[in-house]
């Protein structure tokens, strides 16, 4: 994992200084903190800069810019030539592709040359082989740019679900990009001004979903996709996956099943999507565990992160290192160190411990304003900063998380409760007028009531504005389009694939383990395991009303029963409660009334005072909303104020 930042000046006018893309490159100094390097075109239209994190190859062969000269396409869309040793192509990489090994092989098959042992070099090769459709073959996390020195094009990536962010402004022919914006804003040509239109989306979703950023000018290249800009400054951007496209997600299972043809039934269908979620997740947990420095686990003692720890340490064959944090002064309620303490004592783990606490949650908060230039409202933010801090300071490099599994496998306690909410609506729908005082204070069938789609996703702040629900409306047509034939669940996870992963999760343990340069891998999110998820029925997924059904049966006999079966607790931190202290909800609500971004006139602060209000009164739970203020006003403070 790393840092990469960029310049292609499409008009050919002013060459690329140096300083400048040191300026840009070095704002990531945290991503790669053990070497820097740049390249510049022999034109000097092109910079690439990188800052490296050594994972894979701690040679000097593994650093970055890489160029290499070998086997390549003749341009982007035409058909393959080989024998051609004239071409040069360079690139600047985030990320891992874990089954770089197998593609080495295949590409030294059909004459590539490697000269290092770093994914780098194949990620080269096989853009040089196959173009653009090489992104197909990358199982892995990752966000690149790629300057194809012959043809003068540039061609940039981002990973299946967006594990790995890829900024980018491309204005009066120059185009930048980086890992995080601020690489895009040490650029002297861009001018730092806020996006109006985004922030309702950020009030709504407490992040800005892809490709808008709360920057003007400023984008993000959404998941599966991949841009390419050519000589003369014309940028095409493509989908290069959906789960809800592919055609295992289309098709019957049958031919799966070996029973092309006939009706399969329930039953049949749950052993087999038991297992294969075990065989994918065993099989990615094993590719995600290469490298060259220390590893470890995120270890909460929930099912997902247990799963990680126990089938970590079957592949290495001895107890992985585990990591683990608590809030201070709240006892079990925001504390699992018992069931993590169990799980790690059970595989003999090296276990480290960490506590945070309302003093440390204020200290983060300028750390979280400077890391979160593309911001989310997720207060376990500041649990993961600490988190990540611990497993720095024990050595450890690289850990892997349990993010991804909830939301494809249906493990939130609000999936089945909405899902009930709704259809007793449906249920009422012919006499919608007379049952509305039923349902008035349900913001799902409020919105039904507005003739809306009712699931915005898990977390929604304020939720009354156009642009949001176009959004919304947007991603829902996506999959219906797809699947016409699909069950609510799978049109709400497909929103929370879009939105909630990428933008709010993924982005939160990204900026968050990269503060430390700590390199985060997400299993349950390898793009098959997605692809099955998507298959699933709701009839299985949350069968008998229990949620994460089928990987609760996948995970039986590697983790305790006693962990798969208590009451879920989830990630939490007590911001509910400490925003009802008069002491720290006083810290918290100066930072809203006292921001500059006051002075823009985006919000009624009479009834930002009434929600906290309600709040500490005890009358509602407004965290979400009050947090989402916070981190909005934190935000514009530091980057626009």
């Amino acid at each position: 994992m790393c840092g990469i930042t960029g310049i292609y000046d499409t008009r050919g006018g002013t060459p690329v200084l140096e300083s400048d893309l040191i300026r840009m490159r070095d704002t990531l100094s945290y991503r790669g903190p053990d070497s820097a390097g740049i390249y510049i075109s022999p034109d000097g239209r092109v910079g690439l800069g990188h800052r490296r994190l050594a994972i894979i190859d701690l040679t000097e062969a593994g650093a970055q810019p890489m160029t290499y000269r070998g086997l390549r396409i003749k341009a982007l869309g035409s058909e393959s030539h080989r024998a051609r040793r004239d071409q040069e192509l360079i690139i600047t990489f985030n990320g891992e592709i874990y089954n770089f090994k197998e593609l080495r092989e295949e590409l030294r098959k059909k004459g590539c040359v490697f000269r290092s042992e770093s994914d780098t070099e194949v990620i080269l090769a096989a853009y040089a082989e196959y173009g653009a459709e090489c992104v197909k073959k990358f199982n892995g996390m990752f966000a690149f740019a790629i300057w194809d020195e012959k043809n003068k094009i540039l061609f940039a990536a981002r990973d299946h679900v967006g594990i790995k962010p890829f900024y980018y402004s491309f204005e009066n022919g120059v185009f930048l990009f980086g890992s995080e914006i601020k690489a895009i804003l040490a650029h002297p040509s861009f001018k730092k001004e806020l996006n109006e239109e985004s922030v309702p989306l950020y009030l709504t979703f407490g992040c800005v979903p892809a490709p808008h950023t709360l920057f003007r000018g400023v984008k993000k290249l959404p998941a599966a996709h991949y841009l390419t800009i050519d000589g003369d400054g014309w940028m095409n951007i493509q989908e290069y996956w959906n789960p809800v496209q592919v055609e295992s997600c289309k098709l019957p299972l049958g031919p799966e099943l070996g029973v092309e043809g006939k009706v399969v039934s329930l039953e049949e269908q749950e052993k087999y999507f038991v297992s294969e979620t075990r065989r994918i997740l065993e099989d990615s947990i094993r590719m995600q565990m290469v490298s060259d420095v220390p590893f470890g686990c995120f270890l909460s003692g929930g099912i997902d992160s247990s799963t990680n720890a126990s089938l970590m340490s079957r592949a290495l064959g001895s107890p992985v290192e585990t990591f683990s944090i608590g809030v201070k002064d709240f006892g079990v309620k925001y504390n699992e160190f018992e069931y993590s303490r169990k799980t790690a004592e059970l595989l003999g783990a090296k276990r480290h411990e960490t506590l945070a606490g309302r003093e440390d949650l204020l200290s983060f908060l300028p750390e979280f304003a400077l890391h979160a230039d593309d911001p989310q409202a997720d207060f376990i933010s500041f649990l993961v900063y600490y988190l990540s801090k611990l497993t720095r300071d024990s050595g450890v490099i690289v850990a892997q998380v349990g993010e991804g599994a909830d939301e494809i496998f249906a493990g939130y306690d609000q999936y089945p409760k909405f899902l009930s909410s709704y259809r007793a609506y449906r249920r009422f729908s012919p006499l919608s007028r007379l049952a509305t005082p039923f349902f008035s204070s349900n913001p799902y069938v409020e919105r039904l009531m507005r003739g809306q789609e009712p699931y915005w996703g898990l977390a929604v702040a304020f939720s009354k504005n156009g642009a949001s629900y176009e959004v919304i409306k947007n991603l829902y047509n996506e999959v219906d389009r797809a699947l016409p034939e699909a069950d609510m669940l799978t049109r709400m996870t497909y929103i929370d694939l879009k939105i909630r992963l990428p933008e709010f999760l993924l982005a939160r343990v990204d900026k968050m383990a990269m503060a430390h340069s700590i390199e985060t891998r997400v299993p349950f999110l390898d793009h098959r395991l997605v692809e099955l998820a998507f298959q699933i029925p709701e009839a299985l997924k949350l069968k008998n009303k229990t949620t994460k059904y089928i990987l609760k049966q996948a995970v039986r006999g590697i983790i305790p029963d006693e962990i798969i079966d208590r009451k879920k607790q989830g990630f939490g931190a007590p911001v509910k409660e400490w925003l009802r202290g008069p002491a720290t909800a006083k810290e918290f609500t100066d930072i809203i009334f006292n921001s500059k971004i006051r002075e823009r006139g985006f919000f009624d602060y009479a009834s930002v005072q009434k929600l906290i209000s309600e709040h500490q009164a005890g009358k509602a739970d407004h965290t979400f909303r009050i947090w989402t203020l916070v981190t909005l006003s934190l935000w514009y403070d530091r980057w626009i104020g």
